[in-house]
């Protein structure tokens, strides 16, 4: 009986997880989304208020442009805000450890024995990560932060996913007028199937149901272009 209870586990040892703390997923995603969405919505504003013709190219254009400097400046300045802060943080940690080691070794032990070390095995630890300096301060940073030090976001990655995922998706609506499209029917298939496939496959990304994330991201785009055209052609009726 007692055998049955417990088998002869073993360990894992093909076992790996993707990056997810390099600060490019989020801003591409963004990036992309924000782009294919807001250009079609811009260029189907454009339609409907003057119809396609060179103002929908030049509209489509500008926005690409303008969107993919403007996520990419965005996206720098965020990330570089919040790593400057987090060194800042890092930095106070470091020179709390310096002018206090035994301290920070007790809040170590203290925050093992609450984790449910006893007291003996919790105060080793504290005592064997506080030998070397350089890792206790990682692992102070890791519990007391949350960052790794080692893998703070990068602001040039972000800002470089972020304009090229922008400009990717605010193409895809483009491209038809650049081939001489007279009708939004072709840009708006592309679209479409654009908004379903990338919703999709950050679903897939993310362990979601693709085909609730096609859905979704459908919904939103179809609705943002829908609404802009409406306003346009409404605009454009009562300017002419």
């Amino acid at each position: 009986m007692t055998a049955e209870l417990a088998p002869p586990y073993t360990a894992e040892k093909h076992h790996s997880h993707r990056d997810v703390t390099g600060g490019w997923l989020r801003p591409a995603v963004f990036g992309a989304m924000d782009g294919l969405v807001s250009n079609f919505a811009l260029i189907a504003g454009v339609v409907g208020a003057a119809g396609a013709g060179r103002g929908a190219v030049l509209a489509g254009f500008a926005g690409l442009v303008a969107g993919a400097c403007s996520m990419a400046a965005g996206e720098y300045t965020s990330v570089k805000s919040q790593t400057e802060l987090m060194r800042a943080e890092i930095a106070v940690e470091r020179r709390e450890l310096a002018r206090n080691p035994e301290g920070e070794q007790a809040e170590l032990a203290a925050l093992y024995r609450a984790r449910g070390l006893d007291a003996e095995l919790a105060d080793r630890v504290a005592a064997g990560l506080s030998a070397n300096p350089e890792q206790a301060l990682r692992v102070h940073v890791r519990e007391e932060l949350g960052v790794d030090p080692d893998d703070l976001p990068s602001p040039y990655v972000a800002a470089a996913s972020s304009f090229c995922a922008f400009a990717a998706g605010a193409l895809v609506p483009l491209a038809p007028f650049l081939f001489g499209a007279s009708g939004m029917m072709v840009a708006l298939i592309l679209s479409v199937v654009a908004l379903f496939i990338s919703g999709a496959a950050v679903a897939r990304m993310t362990a979601r149901p693709w085909w609730l994330g096609g859905l979704r991201q459908l919904t939103l785009g179809v609705a943002a272009a829908a609404i802009t055209y409406a306003l346009g052609h409404l605009l454009g009726v009562a300017v002419s």
